[in-house]
């Protein structure tokens, strides 16, 4: 590490004293990033059981699924920048141990209702804890170097991904009844270990002035998401739904101009600037878009084999394997070469996406019909399932680290923590959104038709579009900067 290259004085240092080791750090930040993803996979395997437990309506099932996205993007910048400002160690401890805390009211839970409220609050703590991550490395790395810590971080993702339906469908098939109660419970002990090992390893607040917080800033930009976000809901009437719609602009626009006019006077809760750095703004957009149809994917998938084709959960979490080990090749491969290949890149690994999605639709053709008795021969499945997710997979991992890599390039140090947290921000509310839109077209699907096959081809022919919006927005950029010179 190089603290001339980043533009700061004193090294950071852990709560011992001694600097901060930026390969430890980052490795804690794995653990952490790993926890994170686990939660999301799990929850999509055990979903079916949960739901005849709680005999939980379709609007609730959507909760516990996007409103673990909703709080975990809500926080995120806010947290991003509190980290900044006032050191990342405590703050990330601090989501840890909510996160810890709610998993255990989850595992506990005696209603939906409680189960639904406790994933918020999981959400809420993973949002704390994981900007912090991705400050961390953007401080202690200089941009050249930065590749190798987040295809790291990637990794853990996919690795989250690769063992989360396995783990889930385990935990789910062997703990019969209450099985499904393991799948939180199980992130208590995990929790404990990132916790410690964050509180040992990570950078301590640098004394000096600290700056005041922007809490309206913050609350103004959670209201604003918040109100879009809550479009997806079901259960609001007709009317009420589209109203959020002009109440969640007008609040995003309410919270860009008490930005500007805060930025006069201290520093705001996101510096609305980094928008004007066009690597940046531009790997927010392709992180939104394709996170909407990468969670979608597992979402679909998973509801496909359970309902539609009557598959346990142990059997889904095998199915998905190959899109988690795609993506864990991709990264390892992608890490170091992000910022020497650039965009054609990340171009490639959205076209690798949209073509192995697109083999899943071709195969799915050939598959027999959930109606014959074909159908529950795995093989026949799991080959059928695993060309196109493995391919779509490998895409995923050419696309998310080197993303991450040339969006931060330019971001100044200081703030990579709030840049951090709005790029994850944009793909958790693209995750949200994608799992809505895809379980929305789904369910109407087979509301209209009552036949699996033809719901299961719409949702995925919607999934692909998210790539290929995605795809064009690299396409564009390469082109125009191609021109330019």
């Amino acid at each position: 590490m190089n603290e001339g290259e980043l533009g700061v004085g004193e090294a950071p240092r852990t709560g011992s004293g001694r600097p901060v080791r930026p390969w430890s750090a980052a490795t804690v930040g794995l653990l952490a990033v790993f926890l994170g993803g686990l939660n999301i996979s799990l929850i999509v395997i055990a979903l079916p059981t949960i739901r005849d437990v709680f005999d939980l309506s379709p609007s609730g099932q959507q909760w516990l699924v996007s409103g673990y996205f909703l709080t975990f993007g809500l926080t995120l910048v806010p947290a991003g920048r509190f980290g900044d400002q006032r050191g990342r160690r405590n703050i990330l401890v601090a989501g840890v141990m909510v996160f810890v805390v709610a998993s255990m009211v989850s595992g506990f839970a005696p209603s939906g209702k409680w189960l639904i409220i406790a994933r918020l609050a999981q959400g809420v703590g993973v949002g704390v804890a994981l900007p912090q991550v991705f400050g961390t490395v953007q401080r202690m790395f200089s941009p050249r170097d930065r590749g190798r810590p987040l295809g790291l971080l990637a990794v853990g993702v996919s690795t989250s991904r690769l063992a989360g339906p396995i783990l889930g469908g385990a935990l789910v098939t062997l703990g019969g009844e209450q099985g499904w109660r393991w799948i939180f419970l199980i992130n208590v002990p995990l929790g404990a270990v990132v916790a410690v090992f964050g509180w040992r390893l990570f950078p301590v607040a640098e004394r000096g002035k600290r700056p005041d917080l922007d809490l309206i800033g913050a609350l103004l930009l959670i209201c604003g998401l918040g109100l879009l976000w809550l479009m997806q809901g079901e259960q609001w009437p007709g009317l009420l739904r589209w109203l959020l719609l002009p109440a969640g602009l007008a609040t995003l626009v309410a919270f860009f101009y008490w930005e500007r006019s805060y930025a006069r006077r201290g520093e705001p809760i996101f510096n609305l600037g980094l928008f004007r750095i066009r690597s940046f703004a531009l790997g927010a957009f392709i992180a939104t878009f394709y996170f909407a149809g990468y969670e979608a994917i597992y979402y679909l998938v998973s509801e496909y084999l359970q309902q539609g084709l009557g598959h346990d959960e142990l059997v889904a979490g095998i199915a998905l394997m190959p899109l988690a080990l795609g993506t864990a090749l991709g990264s390892v491969a992608a890490g170091a070469k992000a910022g020497r290949i650039g965009r054609p890149l990340i171009a490639a690994g959205l076209a690798c996406g949209a073509v192995g999605l697109a083999m899943l639709l071709i195969a799915d053709l050939f598959l027999p019909d959930p109606r014959s008795p074909h159908a529950a021969t795995l093989p026949l499945l799991l080959a059928g399932l695993g060309g196109g997710l493995v391919t779509a997979g490998v895409g995923g991992g050419l696309v998310i680290a080197p993303n991450q890599t040339l969006a931060l390039a330019h971001v100044p140090p200081a703030q990579g923590g709030s840049a951090g947290g709005m790029l994850q921000t944009g793909q958790r509310f693209g995750g949200g959104f994608g799992v809505a839109v895809v379980g929305t077209a789904l369910f109407t699907s087979l509301d209209r038709t009552g036949d699996w096959l033809l719901a299961f081809r719409i949702p995925l022919a919607v999934i692909i579009c998210f790539f290929v919006i995605a795809f064009a927005a690299v396409l564009i950029d390469l082109v125009t900067r191609s021109r330019s010179w």
